[in-house]
């Protein structure tokens, strides 16, 4: 198995959580990370945001 996103592509984050402010707004995959729970993370970053986000893969989506 394989990463689903790749290094610079543009996703949807949305958390399991309700965060309407991270829900709305365009990431940038920045780093891919290991496995965890048998799903692979990531470290996503929006423009907006001076820090970066982890992600598990089932929270991203690919941007329209």
């Amino acid at each position: 198995m394989a990463h689903k996103f790749k290094v610079g592509q543009q996703v949807d984050f949305s958390p399991g959580r309700t965060s309407l402010a991270a829900a709305s707004q365009r990431y940038e995959v920045i780093r891919q990370l290991p496995l965890e729970n048998g799903q692979y993370q990531y470290r996503i970053k929006c423009k907006a945001e001076t820090f970066e986000r982890s992600a598990m893969e089932s929270e991203l989506s690919r941007r329209q």
